[in-house]
């Protein structure tokens, strides 16, 4: 890992829900991680791992029962009297786009909707109308400034989602399962935009998906098993430990997979390849190198 300085850092961090029998359930156990500023991460795991609670952790919706959250050196979140004028900052600079765009999309008018958060936060009029503008342009959908939002498709909504997030600038987006319900076109217009945020306007990516190819576009990626974490590492790195991947039942990229089961039958592979046309040409060179195949 490079060492940048990190915009999010989180030390021994546990929560805890209570259940209808009025027991507690752990979500997070002691877990610690440190976020570098302008990074692309990946969070995985199954359904009750800890990650959308981590979520909310990072955006000040929920406070630890233990551990403490910092933000660009400061301490923002834990146990304690936190100052709530440094939440409310944390929650500009860290925004979130949910699951269903229904669920976040306020207005009648694409627009007016992207403009709700600049008018929440009290800016002046024509720097809503430059902002609102501004991240139009920036997720394709300038022209559906006008449109109504329920006319939109599932990709155009969550586009409309992430606009009105990027109106408020922040310095890192959470994006929680936020194509899950899109069909593929739509999941692929999303991530292009997730990558170009990263890439281009340096904003920090926190990725919450069950898709592991999605999860292969990131820098790094975190697996959280049972509140705590299981695995912390580049793409590569992760999804070359098929066997311990399979020990917790998630998968890997079929890619993946397919050079795993080449490699087990004798095939000396490389790991950690992702793209078809590269495992398609990893494989070829293989048979060849092992005289399976002649030119």
């Amino acid at each position: 890992m490079s060492a940048k300085k990190p915009i999010i850092e989180i030390k021994n961090v546990s929560y805890s829900y209570e259940s209808i029998d009025g027991r507690r359930i752990s979500a997070l156990d002691g877990i610690s991680l440190s976020i570098e500023r302008g990074s692309f991460v990946a969070v995985l795991g199954h359904n009750g791992s800890g990650k959308s609670t981590l979520a909310k952790l990072l955006n000040m919706i929920l406070t630890p029962e233990k551990g403490e959250i910092y933000f660009d050196g400061e301490r923002v979140s834990g146990p304690g009297d936190i100052d709530e004028n440094v939440m409310y900052a944390v929650r500009r600079r860290v925004g979130m786009v949910h699951q269903n765009p229904d669920n976040q999309i306020v207005a009648t008018i694409v627009e007016e909707d992207v403009a709700f958060g600049p008018e929440n936060l009290g800016i002046p009029p024509q720097e809503i109308r430059d902002r609102v503008d501004a991240a139009l342009a920036a997720v394709g959908m300038t022209e559906y400034a006008r449109h109504a939002p329920h006319r939109l498709s599932g990709g155009q909504k969550q586009r409309v989602a992430i606009a009105g997030i990027l109106a408020m600038m922040p310095e890192c987006i959470i994006f929680d399962e936020s194509t899950a319900m899109l069909d593929p076109s739509g999941r692929a217009e999303v991530m292009e935009i997730i990558k170009k945020l990263n890439k281009e306007r340096n904003i920090t990516i926190i990725l919450i998906t069950h898709d592991m190819m999605e999860a292969a576009m990131a820098d790094r990626i975190v697996i959280l098993n049972d509140g705590r974490v299981y695995a912390d590492g580049t793409p590569q790195e992760i999804f070359s430990q098929v066997d311990r991947m399979r020990a917790i039942k998630l998968d890997v990229p079929e890619t993946t997979a397919f050079m795993y089961e080449l490699s087990s039958l004798g095939l000396t592979l490389p790991r950690g390849v992702f793209n078809v046309r590269e495992c398609a040409e990893a494989v070829a060179a293989a048979l060849f190198a092992a005289g399976k195949v002649r030119v």
